[in-house]
């Protein structure tokens, strides 16, 4: 038997409800896999990694300077201390700081043995074989400590993180070649429609050329995953099935573009419904209004509209969360709103929540955002031209000419 929404006597979701449903429901993929980490960037691990030993090893100096005694300095004059030797990084000082010495130590070197306290070199004088050093320094200054960074037996990087370069670096810094992730999320996406012509073919009467696959594609490839181009369905329920079929035999998840309306050629909706379940198929929100979730058989589905930004919006709201949240990823990286203001006044009814396009940009001493041109939800330039969502609540009415609005940046999204 079917299910369908969570509730089916109101047939909308907010966006915040349907994102609530979406990750409450979703979790990591089974399966896992050793990867050298100079291809883990972007996957996500599936254990921690655990350091073998403290970072640093040992106490170092954290600049340029001496090293010395702090009971040797006076509370309130110059001290003059003997300078004994030099202490370089990867080359350790190899006798004792002793009452009166001083050791000119490298930034990253070993703290000699004695001493407890580093004095910067731009603050000393030295004569001859002596250095001078001012009063007012502090026991334990410029000193990093063994461990103070990572402790041995302590997680380095926790399960669920996404790997970037910064932990890849911190991994290597560890002596790890390899570390444990999630297998990759396998996705394929398709087009529905008649009127949709494929790249290299020519138009016929009223056809568009496929851009939602080509966003998909280059959506999903930045993300990671591993791809399954599924290409243009007709509107025909037997092609569109057997698609279905295929796609969720062979996939972790299945995208559509197209056919989740309410036309006589939307039948994505029905198809799922039949074949597997919906959770839900509408949401409070411009453009996207029309976007099914459910499953059909192992996979789960997103139906996302056919006009290119309510695609683009969709994926970037609800879709690239829930893939992430299927990777592994735990827990989510929040998605921050910026107050700015904005230049152009914008018409809204309070009800549901809408995304115009903006642009973000430098300008009266601060940042500013505008709208990035016609802000139909088939003109796909205004998505090219634009680098950040305007965000309007379900709250929200109209917008004057210089009114403060939230904006959500692009980045991290696609």
């Amino acid at each position: 038997m079917s299910k369908s929404h969570p509730n089916p006597q109101d047939p909308r979701l907010t966006v915040a409800a349907a994102r609530e449903h979406l990750l409450t429901t979703l979790g990591p993929v089974a399966g896992w896999e050793c990867v050298a980490i100079r291809d883990a960037l972007g996957r996500v691990l599936s254990r921690p990694v655990i350091a073998p030993f403290d970072v640093p090893a040992h106490d170092n100096s954290a600049m340029d300077g001496y090293a010395v005694r702090f009971e040797d300095l006076a509370g309130d004059g110059e001290t003059a201390l003997r300078l004994v030797g030099t202490a370089y990084a990867g080359r350790a000082f190899s006798g004792i700081v002793g009452a009166g010495h001083a050791v000119r130590v490298m930034t990253g070197a070993v703290v000699p043995s004695g001493s407890d306290t580093i004095v910067v070199q731009e603050v000393t004088r030295v004569e001859g074989e002596r250095v001078v050093v001012p009063p007012g320094q502090k026991r334990g200054q410029n000193l990093r400590r063994a461990g103070e960074d990572l402790a041995r037996g302590k997680p380095a990087l926790a399960a669920g993180k996404r790997i970037g370069a910064a932990d890849l670096g911190l991994l290597a810094s560890l002596g790890v070649a390899e570390v444990t992730v999630f297998r990759r999320l396998r996705v394929a996406f398709l087009s529905t429609g008649d009127e949709i012509a494929s790249i290299g073919n020519p138009l016929g009467p009223g056809q568009v050329y496929d851009s939602n696959r080509y966003t998909l594609h280059a959506a999903l490839s930045a993300l990671g995953v591993e791809l399954v181009d599924m290409g243009v369905v007709r509107d025909e329920p037997e092609l569109i099935e057997h698609a279905f079929r295929t796609a969720a035999a062979s996939a972790d998840v299945v995208i559509t573009s197209g056919g989740v309306s309410v036309g006589e050629a939307d039948f994505v909706r029905e198809l799922m419904a039949r074949l597997g379940e919906v959770r839900f198929w509408k949401l409070d929100i411009k453009p996207g209004r029309p976007m099914a979730f459910g499953r059909i058989g192992d996979a789960w589905l997103f139906g996302l509209p056919g006009n290119p930004v309510a695609v683009m919006v969709s994926y970037a709201q609800f879709v690239v969360d829930a893939l992430l949240r299927l990777m592994g990823v735990d827990p989510l990286p929040p998605r921050p709103l910026f107050e700015v203001p904005c230049d152009d006044a914008i018409r809204k009814n309070p009800g549901r929540r809408e995304f115009p396009r903006g642009e973000l940009y430098p300008g009266g001493g601060g940042w500013r955002v505008r709208l990035a041109g016609n802000q139909g939800s088939g003109v796909l330039r205004s998505m090219a031209e634009a680098n950040c969502f305007i965000v309007l609540d379900e709250a929200c009415g109209n917008v004057a000419a210089g009114d403060t609005v939230s904006i959500q940046l692009f980045d991290g999204l696609f």
